[in-house]
Order: structure tokens, then sequence, then C-alpha cells
């Protein structure tokens, strides 16, 4: 007999220590390239934004996408235009709660495969133009 139900949360927290440790990951990586980190896992009432951070400059919204393996595709295809549009929306919120409405921003989007001794971290800037 097969039982139907809840999820375990074995898989859960799988997930979400993959989540974490490509966000690590990501925040180093980003700071090796220059960037300085203003915030991480911001949240709202609309959701959340990974990390913040400026770059040259340039206020910096960036959504990090974690996968061990392709099985789903690329982690890049993951943000999707209703994410990016989720995004977008969160980002307006940051901008107007801080006063920052006149700041330059963009997105974009750091993905991490492979494993966590054997990364591959790629740095998309300008991911997506904002939908707010």
């Amino acid at each position: 007999m097969v039982k139907i139900g809840k999820p375990s949360d074995a898989g859960t927290k799988s997930h979400l220590t993959r989540g974490h440790e490509g966000e690590q990951l990501a925040a180093r990586h980003l700071k090796r390239l220059g960037y300085q980190i203003v915030c991480r896992n911001y949240r709202c009432p609309l959701g959340e934004i990974d990390i913040i951070a400026r770059h040259h400059g340039v206020l910096v919204f960036v959504e990090v996408k974690s996968r061990s393996r392709d099985t789903f595709g690329p982690p890049k295809l993951a943000v999707t235009p209703a994410k990016q549009h989720k995004l977008s929306q969160v980002a307006w919120y940051y901008l107007q709660e801080y006063d920052l409405t006149e700041t330059s921003a963009r997105f974009d989007v750091v993905t991490v495969s492979g494993t966590k001794r054997s990364p591959d971290i790629e740095v998309i800037q300008n991911a997506f133009e904002s939908t707010y």
C-alpha cells in the first residue's frame, strides 16, 4: 500500500540546504568580483530577494539559483518571466522603503551548479529588465 500525503521533510531540507549553500558561494564570488553586499535574504510582504549589493555605483538585486544536476535544465531557466515580475515588485518595494527610487539599479542572476567542492558559478549581469 502506498501512502499519499505530505512530502517528507528530507527532500525539503536538502533543497533548502542546497539553496543556502548556493547563496553562500554566490555571495563570496560576488565579493571577489567587487560587489559590496548590502543585504542578504531581504524579505517584505511581496516576497524575497536573495542578495542586494552595490557594484560600480549601481544597486544590484541578485537572484541565486542552485542545482546539483541539470535534470530540469540549467538553473538560469528557473528565473521565469513570472519570477522576474515577482523580483521586480520586491525590488520596487525595497527602493521605496529606503527612499532609493532615483537610484540606478539592475537585476543579476547567479547560477551555482555542480558540487559544493567544485562549483560552477556564473554571474549574468543585467539578466532581465524590471517589470514593475
